[in-house]
């Protein structure tokens, strides 16, 4: 009797085992090519203006893996808390601006392998992110009344701005396990954006590419490396008044296959993602932000989500 008891959980964690790992490849992918589809990250800012914001986000999502490995009901929630800081500034006669970003996520992941139901939990720090950014054209540097007395002309203006935003690795990352919410590697996503706005309309254009280095220490001394992936993303947004807009977005990926051990896993995304967004001035310092992101995947191996989020940021 025991030792058909010890038969028994030895095959249930072989199985957690199997999900567990391929869960694992299924949220890297989920993590590396989150459709990043954020309006106005090519704004206008006063010279010299510090922004502090806070948000959560609730993101559940199914993930999709090859039939073969007899995997149902793969599924994720992830609950996202994060703090944000931006600091505008004058650089070589140019609008620039630098962003600070930190997470703390708790997630949970499950599913089901030949009906036996396996999962997995995670709680801790995510990846820091860093990103600069700089007008090359429009949105000249100006602060106080000429700031003000530029953006109330309402002229139709272009600007063109080039960014790098960098994923550092300093989230939680243990060797031994399948499934983190850090990566353990730099991840460097270049990026060109296109805004015009005109009267009360702007429309926004941002291209990326996702450049990813090596992990040497992914799971148990494996050797992880992923293809670059390429994201595009489009919105469309109305201002009421000053701090009071709404947006509407659309965006895709393709790429980013990995190979562990130099094997490739036939895990390259395509992914469309579509979100809307409402930011609501409370009084000249402070406002809110509501969102929401939706991808879906048409590759074979990939995953569905939906994101909702609510924020603030305070002006000084």
């Amino acid at each position: 009797m025991v030792e058909s008891s010890t038969r028994k959980q030895v095959s249930m964690n072989r199985i957690a085992l199997t999900l567990a790992t391929v869960l694992a490849l299924g949220f890297l992918s989920l993590d590396s090519h989150a459709q990043d589809i954020e309006p106005r990250r090519w704004s206008h800012l006063p010279l010299g203006s510090h922004f502090l914001g806070g948000a959560y986000a609730y993101t559940t999502g199914d993930i999709f893996l090859d039939p073969l490995l007899r995997i149902e009901d793969a599924e994720f929630t992830l609950h996202t808390t994060a703090l944000k800081y931006i600091q505008s500034f004058e650089l070589l006669g140019k609008s620039a601006r630098v962003d600070l970003t930190q997470a703390y996520q708790t997630g949970e992941w499950s599913g089901l392998l030949n009906g036996a139901p396996a999962g997995i939990s995670r709680e801790g720090w995510a990846d820091t992110n860093v990103r600069f950014a700089m007008n090359l054209y429009g949105a000249p540097p100006l602060a106080g009344k000429e700031f003000a007395e530029y953006r109330a002309r309402k002229e139709p203006e272009t600007i063109v701005g080039a960014g790098l935003a960098v994923q550092l690795p300093t989230g939680e990352f243990m060797e031994d396990k399948l499934i983190n919410l850090g990566n353990n590697r730099f991840t460097f996503r270049p990026q060109f954006g296109v805004v015009h706005n005109r009267g009360k309309w702007s429309m926004e254009l941002t291209t990326a590419a996702w450049l990813y280095t090596d992990n040497d220490e992914f799971f148990n001394g494996r050797h992880l490396e992923q293809d670059p992936f390429f994201t595009a993303d489009s919105h469309l947004i109305y201002t009421f008044r000053p701090g009071l807009w709404l947006s509407a977005s659309l965006g895709y990926g393709i790429g980013g296959e990995t190979t562990v051990n130099g094997k490739a896993n036939d895990d390259s995304q395509s992914n469309l993602g579509w979100g809307l967004a409402l930011g609501v001035p409370i009084n000249r310092s402070l406002g809110v932000k509501i969102s929401y992101i939706g991808t879906r995947t048409y590759a074979d191996v990939g995953a569905d989500t939906d994101t909702l989020t609510a924020g603030f940021s305070v002006m000084w």
